[in-house]
């Protein structure tokens, strides 16, 4: 039987990417995806590329590393995934003070500006100026995030690589069992997003590591034209993120419900003129937990329609997905504590921006190189 350096457990961007960086080393590697049409989070990711957010010396450098990457990413693939600069428009309330919300943005590598109302709705002209008391705008960069994947997919493949289509049943030392058979290998990365910790549950190792089910319509090609990527400057999905992770044993039950769901009313049109409309994040233990979608319609409906009324009765179908996300924000990155073979690339949260640099830094340093990024985050967790 064939024996991998690698086997890659998930097929999403973060997957696609770390693949494609491990076969460039020279690396005989084995990726594996569930699903032949992706339904993961990047299949219905906004696209979003947040350069301008970092806070701290590490995600300064990784954001920078990421401008440079997306630059000539698309020469690299062979394949255009739709790269692009445009304005994002944070929106404020009309019960939140505008210059308060725009002090919070301070610490970021570039903060954002402050606009008045009339200054929003002339940048973006579906906005409903009733709604707001004025918003903040940053450049920000966008990608068609399922392309890209399959980009990165096609260049991996085209190095040497090798893609199975089937589901990993249990994750083993030097191996992986699947519905179709047990692949060997030196080493397994896992890259399965939301269903990250429940694969590594079952080979006994507790990692800390959770999940969000993320709930979007997504309509067809349409006549209307939004200019902007449109987001509230208030978001409430890090602070559900934070306040779900303060009791891990609540994660060990599959029925369990930490806190109540959000939603953060955003909007973004690709260049074949559809939208993602969203999004709700219902932090939920059990991955495959049923969700009363009419419902959830309605209310991503409403909402969005408060901010931007044109786009509250598109024709749509509702969406959702697993996001995975640490306790801190920072990637779950390097080896896993105890398991010298297995380790884990998941966790991100701003994951766009920060996959394929980091991708490049986890090639780099299992091929023997002295890696600091690598390094630092493996000793997060």
């Amino acid at each position: 039987m064939k024996t991998y350096d690698w086997i890659v457990v998930g097929g999403g961007i973060t997957g696609a990417a770390l693949s494609y960086e491990l076969a460039k080393k020279g690396f005989c590697v084995l990726l594996l995806e569930q699903y032949g049409t992706p339904q993961n989070a990047t299949r219905y990711s906004y696209g979003g590329l947040a350069y301008w957010s970092g806070t701290t010396p590490l995600t300064n450098l990784l954001c920078e590393e990421a401008i440079a990457r997306y630059h000539i990413l698309s020469q690299e693939l062979d394949a255009d995934i739709q790269f692009r600069e445009l304005d994002l428009l944070l929106t404020i309330s009309a019960a939140n003070d505008p210059e308060a919300t725009a002090a919070s943005y301070n610490h970021f590598a570039i903060p954002p500006r402050l606009l008045s109302v009339q200054e929003a709705c002339e940048l973006e002209p579906l906005l409903n100026r009733e709604a707001i008391s004025g918003a903040l705008t940053v450049k920000h960069g966008h990608i068609h995030p399922e392309k890209t994947a399959q980009a990165y997919i096609q260049a991996f493949l085209r190095a040497g690589g090798e893609m199975q289509i089937t589901q990993v049943l249990q994750v083993l030392q030097n191996s992986v069992k699947t519905t179709t058979g047990t692949f060997l290998s030196a080493n397994v990365v896992i890259c399965a997003g939301g269903l990250s910790r429940q694969l590594l549950k079952s080979a006994g190792i507790p990692v800390k590591l959770y999940f969000t089910h993320a709930e979007i319509i997504e309509t067809s090609p349409v006549d209307v034209q939004l200019r902007t990527l449109v987001m509230p400057a208030n978001l409430q999905r890090f602070q559900l993120e934070a306040e779900s992770t303060q009791v891990d044993e609540l994660w060990n039950q599959s029925g369990n419900e930490p806190v109540p769901p959000i939603l953060d009313a955003s909007a973004i049109q690709f260049q074949d003129g559809s939208f993602r409309i969203g999004q709700i994040s219902r932090v939920l233990t059990d991955p495959y937990a049923n969700v009363n979608s009419e419902e959830s319609e309605k209310w991503l409906r409403k909402s969005v329609g408060e901010i931007l009324p044109t786009l509250e009765n598109l024709p749509g179908t509702w969406h959702d997905c697993l996001v995975a996300f640490s306790s801190d924000r920072l990637p779950l990155t390097g080896t896993i504590p105890d398991c010298e073979s297995i380790y884990l690339f998941s966790g991100f949260s701003n994951p766009l921006v920060i996959i394929p640099p980091l991708a490049k830094h986890f090639a780099n340093f299992v091929s023997g190189n002295k890696d600091e990024i690598i390094i630092q985050l493996s000793l997060h967790y």
